[in-house]
């Protein structure tokens, strides 16, 4: 018999489904009481018992029974036989008094028969009434039969207890009182409500839990404590080749051939490791499952490992810092001469491969600036490109940057460590500038890198792989470095396996109407300057002409801006005569011979005549170093790289 409002039939069995099972007199009840629920809950009855019972739930459709009502012996039966929550029908002390006061009105001589033990408060209430009573208790049904018939040969006449014992002593010709009571049932439908509805929730979580476990693209076991198999998503049963519900109950260690034997125990330290399974690696992750404090089972994940390397190239690619993007092209070197024709062609030739650069020229004549387009054109444009200038740091200081460090591997190391700059550029282009001022230490530790592709940090012990094609740059003679001691000639073979030379401006100076013209127009965006390039270009070219540019384009700049500047404030008859002003903010191009001439004797002369011809120019110009490298003719970096080499 089935009990359902119309408004549950509309809800399509989103409301608890109770299956009430009795026997004769426990039935009645349930008809007696089931309409104050039929608004809460789809509830269906059944006359069934035992193994009837029990193939009648199991052959239910999933989800059509939330919970079962069921009383005594039958209620046992069933809780030790199905998956689906079984509510018992409890006696209280109130309805075995109620039920013992109506048998002794109909027989002085009374029994109590029950299924399992009576309630505590029997003992008291008989001996406060000074009622004499038998007591029997049964297991099942025969059971039942035989304590009736016991306690009909000891003269009993009347006997309480559940349906099944009422309707053997009656069949017997004695009085039956039937022990359970409607508030009794009552309580174990609200019971069974909330047993429902919570199942429900837990269901719900449960399936939810599942949908994701099974879209995970790792593979995901869990084992119990001994290393037995719980449950695995379906990607984890394709990565191991075997069927998810065949795995179920099986060794880890036989789903998976050759882990750690300790891997699920706490001997274990590490929580993860690379294990091959087939052709392909894999990084399993292991986490220890506890409840209440006591270690209850294991929790595995398995990624592949190209996988992680591919969101590691994408994360590395999309959170770039600013200061790690190349920013131009081969396009921006300008310049129609064919020193640059030809530089662009070798540039972009090389831009395809992944072998290392060695960019020689001069100070200025934009070495950072090729390397930069190079990497725009190569296969490596999406991802870092880091420049160092191996000259601009302390050896203690560059060491640090370079290769990175652990959690306390100096005195002031970041919590926590910090990847270096190698590191940084991984999937990348890393750019050595001013290679030949790298430390000689520096330079073996560099030489691993270029050769075993990975990087130890400071205080570490185990190498991080790299990835990076390296790009060195250096305005000096490497050759002379190298009788000196200072280059090492195996890092120098290392890093001359492709080699560019940037051509200085002196023999290019076909090139600077367009040079000059062009940072011109970019001086007086920066300046915010509202007048033309052109103008300005045709007024100071034929004096920039004359110059041998010993600072190359970065001189160049340099002077452009200061005309910028000038500009920018100057009145109209100034920019009408730019002559005498240029004089005064460029001295420099009006002093070509003397320049020519001390630049030549730099740069023919050794190192040490070299250096004391910068001493006796500070000592000329009271030392002032803007002064001596416009007299020079030499920028500041050489200048104060003279210096430190003297030092």
């Amino acid at each position: 018999m089935r009990f359902s409002s119309e408004e549950g039939r509309k809800e399509g069995g989103t409301r608890p489904q109770i299956w009430a099972i009795g026997i004769s007199r426990l039935g009645e009840l349930y008809q007696a009481i089931v309409q104050d629920y039929e608004t809460r809950a789809d509830i269906r009855l059944l006359t069934l018992g035992y193994d009837a019972a029990v193939e009648a739930i199991r052959n239910a459709a999933p989800g059509r029974v939330d919970v079962v009502i069921a009383a005594g012996s039958n209620g046992a039966y069933l809780r030790s036989r199905v998956e689906v929550p079984v509510v018992l029908v409890s006696v209280t002390g109130f309805d075995v008094m109620n039920a013992l006061a109506r048998a002794r009105r109909a027989s002085s001589s009374i029994a109590l028969v029950t299924y399992g033990e009576p309630p505590v408060e029997l003992e008291r209430f008989t001996a406060a009434f000074g009622i004499k009573l038998a007591h029997r208790v049964y297991r099942n049904a025969e059971d039942a039969q035989d304590c009736v018939l016991d306690l009909k040969q000891s003269g009993v006449g009347a006997i309480a207890g559940p349906g099944l014992v009422t309707d053997l002593a009656e069949r017997e010709g004695l009085r039956g009182v039937f022990l359970y009571s409607q508030a009794s049932v009552s309580a174990a439908f609200d019971t069974a409500l909330e047993v429902a509805r919570g199942g429900r929730v837990e269901a719900l979580k449960r399936a939810r839990l599942d949908a994701i476990f099974r879209h995970l693209r790792d593979g995901v076991v869990v084992t119990d404590a001994s290393g037995l198999v719980e449950s695995l998503n379906p990607r984890m049963a394709e990565i191991c080749e075997v069927d998810a519900l065949g795995a179920l109950g099986k060794r880890l260690h036989d789903l998976i051939p050759n882990l750690p034997a300790d891997l699920l125990s706490a001997a274990h330290e590490e929580a993860e490791l690379v294990h091959s399974i087939g052709r392909k690696s894999y990084v399993f992750q292991r986490i220890a499952l506890h409840e209440h404090g006591i270690p209850t089972g294991w929790l595995l994940t398995a990624q592949e490992s190209q996988t992680l390397q591919r969101i590691d190239r994408s994360l590395r690619s999309k959170h770039r810092p600013n200061h790690l993007i190349a920013r131009y092209r081969l396009d921006d070197l300008l310049g129609a001469a064919e020193p640059m024709r030809r530089l662009r062609e070798v540039a972009a030739r090389y831009a395809s491969s992944d072998a290392t650069v060695l960019i020689s020229g001069e100070s200025g004549t934009g070495k950072e600036l090729v390397a930069q387009g190079m990497h725009n054109q190569s296969a490596r444009q999406g991802f870092a490109f880091v420049a160092v200038n191996c000259g601009a740091f302390p050896e203690t200081l560059l060491e640090s940057e370079l290769f990175g460090y652990e959690e306390g591997a100096f005195t002031g190391a970041r919590r926590g460590g910090k990847p270096g700059l190698i590191e940084s550029a991984h999937g990348g282009t890393l750019f050595l500038d001013e290679i030949g001022e790298m430390p000689l230490l520096l330079q073996t530790r560099l030489l691993r890198v270029l050769q075993e592709r990975e990087v130890v940090r400071l205080g570490a012990n185990q190498p991080t792989p790299v990835d990076v094609r390296v790009m060195a740059a250096t305005h000096r003679d490497l050759d002379k470095l190298i009788e000196q001691g200072s280059l090492r000639e195996d890092l120098y073979y290392r890093l001359n396996i492709l080699r560019i030379a940037v051509p200085p401006l002196r023999e290019r100076l076909s090139d600077l109407p367009e040079l000059l013209t062009s940072l011109l127009q970019r001086a007086i965006v920066r300046v915010g300057a509202g007048f033309a390039a052109a103008p300005i270009a045709e007024a100071i070219l034929p004096y920039c002409s004359r110059y041998d540019w010993p600072g190359n384009v970065r001189e160049l700049e340099n002077i452009v801006e200061r005309v910028v500047i000038f500009y920018s404030a100057a009145t109209a008859s100034e920019r009408a005569s730019p002559q005498h002003a240029l004089r005064e903010i460029a001295p420099e191009l009006f002093n070509h011979a003397r320049n020519a001439t001390v630049t030549k004797s730099l740069k023919a002369s050794g190192r040490g005549r070299e250096r004391a011809m910068i001493r006796a120019m500070l000592v000329e110009c009271n030392g002032d170093q803007l002064e001596v490298c416009r007299k020079l003719g030499i920028s500041r970096s050489t200048l104060w790289r003279r210096l430190r080499e003297e030092d």
